[in-house]
């Protein structure tokens, strides 16, 4: 009976140890938790939240590319290279447009004979718009860049330019015509400034994270920067980063007061552009920035 007891009180000793065990392990584990979250509490008070909005080609994109090359190590030699496909696109697909919308003006404007071009010209300007129309655009060549040129220069091409408004020709068109012997070159690798002329349409959510420079770098701020999509079809996905910004960067390009959406080509620009302002202002988590943005035109009347 003795050694029963004895047996019995050892199995509760040893479940008793096993348990003061785990529990010493298991409060280990949460406090180190709590550690972990604390650090990341304090992390986040140091973290400003800013967002770029603004419809389409607003100029957000730009912005973003800027602050990269302005805040950290800028785009390295293999980021440069990967351009070189979209430049070239950028080229061939305005190229189409200008060609395609001269054919489009000598049919139906009042002063037709401004864009009629000449059959040469025409032979090149097919070749071109069939290159531009395709998925997968052709390395640009001395060849291709020439033809290019040629049509370029034609003065029924360059009255369509002077047109582009109405046919949503990108504003990085006259740049990239005027150095096209420099961008075909079979070595070519583009510059900054190429980089930032450069047109891709935005999808998605795109972030980069930086610190200020100089004196400010002292105070430990980070910036965590977002550029987004500005289509119709993109602002769906905006409605997620609005939680805890502390600052809104709206883009407005003031250039496109006389352009349409690319998207809606009855909505002109700059009303959009209104619109969405007057939309991002009336989200809950924006209220501050609603009575700011009041009291401005109170002041300013």
């Amino acid at each position: 009976m003795l050694i029963t007891v004895l047996e019995n009180m050892g199995l509760l000793c040893s479940k008793n140890r096993r348990f003061t065990e785990a529990d010493a392990e298991e409060n280990a584990q949460a406090a180190e938790i709590d550690r972990r979250i604390e650090q990341e509490r304090k992390a986040e008070k140091h973290i400003q939240k800013l967002l770029l909005l603004g419809a389409g080609e607003s100029g957000k994109s730009t912005i973003f590319k800027q602050i990269k090359l302005l805040f950290q190590t800028g785009f390295d030699e293999d980021e440069l290279k990967s351009y070189i496909s979209v430049i070239h696109a950028n080229i061939y697909q305005t190229i189409k447009i200008l060609y395609d919308g001269s054919k489009e003006f000598a049919q139906n404007d009042a002063d037709s004979s401004k864009y009629v071009l000449s059959n040469e010209i025409k032979v090149i300007g097919e070749k071109l718009s069939e290159i531009g129309s395709r998925l997968d655009y052709p390395r640009l060549n001395r060849e291709l860049a020439q033809e290019i040129e040629t049509l370029w220069k034609d003065s029924a091409i360059q009255e369509t330019y002077a047109h582009g408004n109405e046919l949503q020709v990108p504003d990085c068109t006259h740049y990239f015509m005027e150095n096209l012997q420099r961008l075909s070159d079979a070595n070519y690798i583009p510059t900054k400034e190429d980089v930032l002329y450069a047109r891709v349409r935005t999808t998605g959510v795109v972030e980069i994270q930086f610190s200020p420079v100089g004196e400010n770098k002292k105070s430990g701020e980070v910036y965590r920067l977002f550029d987004v999509g500005g289509q119709r079809n993109e602002r769906r996905k905006w409605i997620h980063l609005f939680e805890g910004v502390t600052a809104v960067i709206f883009c407005a390009a003031i250039s496109e007061y006389d352009q349409t959406l690319f998207e809606d080509e009855q909505k002109n620009r700059m009303v959009e552009t209104k619109e969405l302002f007057d939309w991002v202002l009336k989200q809950p988590c924006f209220e501050v920035f609603l009575m700011l943005y009041y009291a401005f035109c109170v002041s300013t009347r």
